[in-house]
């Protein structure tokens, strides 16, 4: 896929990946390479901070017992409840994207004014969320399985289980690479993913030239 790119339209870029694949790993050499790299998941914390709209959709919805003392939401148990009902889960997506789609607009708008060549989000549920028509290329991080429950298992410090539910909650790896216009392999080491980080960043910016 070609995009022709005007001088003050960067191109969008979505880098997407299941979960404990290490797309943090790959966004933080992209920014080493120049690229500004937005993540949907700190958007999301923003939106449902205390007092923000989609802060009172949610409790309104789950109850108060869904906040930690602090009165913020609890993550961990928000997650346990949208992997065991998927219901559940399109109602907290319904809460939170509007949001996240705002704030990547308004980013995309300020990246578009500071003549930036690209703006790139990081965004783990891209597909799932259907966020994918907001860019113009996708990037898509590819590790093994295997790999992605021993990460998440010593990430999240969860059962093998619990990883598993969280992948199973996820479109499959397959259909995800089916659809993405670049994809990286990082089941390598360090090294030899910042490799194949560069090959594709070469490619990107003669591709948007």
């Amino acid at each position: 896929m070609g995009v022709v790119k005007s001088d003050n339209a960067p191109v969008k870029l979505g880098i997407t990946g299941g979960v404990g694949s290490g797309k943090s790993f790959v966004c933080e050499y992209l920014q080493e390479k120049g690229i500004r790299v937005a993540s949907a998941d700190d958007m999301a914390r923003r939106a449902v901070a205390p007092g923000m709209p989609a802060y009172r959709k949610i409790v309104d919805y789950f109850g108060p017992e869904i906040l930690s003392a602090d009165k913020t939401l609890d993550r961990k148990q928000l997650r346990d409840i949208i992997t065991r009902d998927p219901a559940k889960k399109q109602v907290l997506e319904q809460c939170v994207h509007p949001a996240v789609f705002a704030q990547m607009a308004a980013e995309y708008q300020a990246a578009s004014k500071n003549h930036d060549p690209v703006y790139a989000v990081e965004v783990p549920l891209l597909y799932e969320s259907g966020m994918e028509g907001f860019f113009d290329y996708v990037l898509m991080i590819l590790v093994d399985q295997e790999r992605r429950i021993a990460r998440l298992m010593a990430r999240d410090r969860i059962s093998r289980a619990e990883a598993e539910a969280l992948i199973r909650i996820q479109m499959p790896e397959a259909e995800k690479i089916e659809k993405s216009d670049f994809v990286i392999d990082n089941n390598g080491s360090h090294d030899q993913t910042k490799q194949r980080v560069d090959m594709f960043y070469n490619r990107l910016m003669r591709q948007i030239k």
